[in-house]
């Protein structure tokens, strides 16, 4: 009996051989078998990688194409469709059809003076508005970075322009500027400097003035983004550099400045475009007036195309300012990869 119960335990080939064969067929069989099911499992589930990553892909463009669609089809489509009007001599009223003309409102454009005209005085105005405005608004956001009393009461004040409408901007520096009952005549008048004058029909204050009104009009803007940079800038740095005896202006110099220099140079380029691109400020205030002295390049685009009818002709000059802001953003671009800022 004691042998027969030993060789049913230990079994032909020893006395735990029926527990390895347990084990070995758990270990073979099945766990191989479950690793085989697994390996099976994981040659099914490669093929499946490609698909979510091109179902990935497909999500991704209906995520992108609400905001896509608007962008096609409020800018490219118009930007394309104008590029395409300025070949041709569209006009308003007409009862032919348009016939395409080539390149002949392009050899037109560049023989008519008052174009160029437009285009300096354009040049002019974006200039002039764009390095006072900055100016103004570096030395804003200096004292706006400063621990002052009541300071979150300034910097409200501040953005007031921002918030308002061009048109409203426009409207109320007309009240101002008014000859008769502005506020800027009686202060003259008031202080006995003289009767004061009309500021938006001379021929030599009405530019003036106007880039005074973008001035004031674009400045929050450029003074908030160039707060957010000074704001960033570590204290530390100061600090270290006041303890070696460096006064204001080299703190400034060799802290400050490197820290918004990328900010400084990619919000003054941003102007200089709107600024150029402007309409709706120059049109309240002055129509191009007087006698073109503040017609700028989208005004002379707007009469021609609106008051006198010529599309074509009015296509061909905004295909000339979209080349001339594409040189601009090309050269702003490349002089901001050159240097490095976007590292």
């Amino acid at each position: 009996m004691t042998s027969v119960t030993a060789t049913k335990r230990s079994g032909p080939d020893g006395p735990h051989d029926g527990r390895s064969g347990r084990d070995g067929r758990d270990g073979q069989g099945g766990r191989g078998g479950r690793g085989g099911k697994g390996g099976r499992a994981g040659r099914f589930r490669r093929p499946e990688q490609p698909e979510r990553k091109a179902f990935g892909g497909r999500a991704a463009w209906f995520l992108v194409l609400p905001a896509l669609i608007p962008i096609l089809i409020l800018s490219v489509g118009p930007l394309l469709y104008g590029i395409a009007l300025a070949f041709t001599d569209a006009q308003s009223g007409r009862t032919r059809s348009t016939q395409w003309i080539g390149t002949l409102n392009f050899q037109d454009l560049l023989h008519d003076t008052l174009f160029w005209d437009s285009f300096r005085i354009g040049l002019v105005w974006a200039v002039g508005v764009t390095v006072p405005q900055f100016l103004l608004a570096l030395g804003l956001a200096l004292l706006l970075n400063q621990n002052l009393r009541m300071r979150w009461l300034a910097r409200a004040l501040a953005i007031i322009p921002w918030a308002m409408p061009e048109v409203v901007v426009g409207i109320m520096w007309r009240l101002v500027y008014n000859p008769d009952a502005g506020i800027l005549n009686e202060t003259i008048r008031d202080l006995g400097l003289g009767d004061g004058r009309d500021w938006l029909t001379g021929l030599a204050t009405a530019l003036p003035a106007v880039i005074l009104v973008g001035i004031w009009a674009g400045m929050p803007q450029t003074t908030v983004a160039l707060l957010a940079g000074l704001q960033n800038t570590p204290r530390e740095l100061h600090e270290a550099a006041a303890l070696d005896g460096a006064g204001a202006w080299r703190r400034f110099r060799t802290v400050t400045w490197p820290a918004i220099k990328p900010i400084a140079l990619a919000i003054s380029a941003l102007n200089l475009i709107w600024n150029f691109n402007s309409f709706a400020l120059v049109y309240v205030l002055t129509s191009g007036g007087p006698g073109g002295r503040t017609r700028l390049p989208m005004l002379f685009a707007y009469e021609e195309a609106f008051r006198y009818g010529q599309f074509g002709y009015a296509a061909a000059m905004g295909c000339v300012m979209v080349a001339v802001i594409s040189v601009l953003l090309a050269v702003h671009l490349v002089g901001r990869l050159g240097g490095g800022e976007d590292r």
